[in-house]
């Protein structure tokens, strides 16, 4: 009898927790019959097929419908895909993302490109360069760069390099828009550049490329801070690493010379006297300084 009492109590415990799963799996399913079925709406709106770069015109094979949740539909989607065909984007939109109001050009330009993107009060301004100048290539649409210029001699007193523009964002390398589909990114030989600028970094652009020779310095996606330089000549260039102090940079003028002259000295007015002593006559000068 001690051997098959503990097997007695096993079996009660088990049919105890069988009785008690059968209980709770009816209470669960009477409380799904009798519970109110909740049924949320949805509205397609359009959704890039395809990863978009700003400037490109639109059209059906770049878009599909998704089904959203009407109560978490982001502000300025659009819902009707006829009226999305032909528009402009003016930003990148990635795969599976929302078109939005925000992202496109308005209706009435239906031209891609530069001309699409450049925003009230801005202009775009092409500089040439080499692969030197654009940064071995690297420089592609989207990036953003500041521009140095170095005076040659005969433009200043001393050649002279400075950084005359900052931050200043790339719309176009070469005849390229876009910048390519690969997740490398790739050297692209090129020899224009497309700079988006206000009228006034305009001028300083344009006479910087005429009276001096460019060159466009890469900044980092996250890199926005401003930057006060004053330039770098010769003589900093050279004492760069050194104890050595640079002499102070010619202004151009004359030194001032200061003439200065010796006191003149008065004279002391000298008296002759001869002396005759016999035969004997002698000459006395008084009043004669040595």
């Amino acid at each position: 009898m001690g051997r098959i009492k503990p097997f007695l109590v096993f079996g009660l415990a088990g049919i105890i927790a069988l009785i008690a799963t059968f209980v709770i799996y009816g209470s669960i399913k009477k409380s799904a019959k009798g519970g109110e079925q909740v049924v949320l709406e949805t509205q397609p709106i359009a959704v890039a097929a395809v990863d978009l770069h700003w400037g490109a015109v639109i059209i059906k094979e770049m878009v599909k419908m998704e089904p959203f949740l009407k109560n978490t539909l982001p502000a300025g989607a659009i819902t009707d895909l006829g009226s999305l065909l032909g528009r402009v984007a003016i930003s990148p939109i990635k795969a599976k993302e929302p078109f939005l109001e925000s992202h496109l050009a308005p209706q009435n330009i239906k031209t891609g490109g530069v001309a699409a993107v450049i925003p009230s009060k801005k202009r775009a301004v092409a500089v040439k360069v080499d692969k030197v100048i654009g940064v071995a290539g690297f420089v592609h649409p989207g990036h953003r760069v500041d521009v140095l210029v170095t005076m040659s001699k005969g433009k200043t007193d001393q050649p002279i390099t400075k950084m005359v523009l900052e931050n200043i964002l790339v719309l176009a390398a070469g005849p390229e828009v876009q910048v390519g589909k690969g997740k490398e990114e790739k050297a692209t030989p090129v020899d224009v550049i497309t700079l988006e600028v206000t009228p006034e970094e305009a001028e300083k652009l344009a006479l910087a490329a005429t009276e001096g020779k460019l060159q466009l310095a890469l900044r980092g996606f996250t890199d926005t801070e401003e930057v006060l330089t004053r330039g770098i000549s010769i003589p900093a260039l050279l004492a760069s690493y050194s104890a050595i102090q640079p002499a102070p940079r010619n202004s151009g003028k004359a030194p001032k010379v200061i003439l200065t002259r010796k006191p003149v000295q008065e004279k002391t007015p000298v008296h002759v006297v001869e002396l005759i002593q016999g035969g004997k006559v002698s000459t006395l000068k008084f009043g004669e300084r040595n």
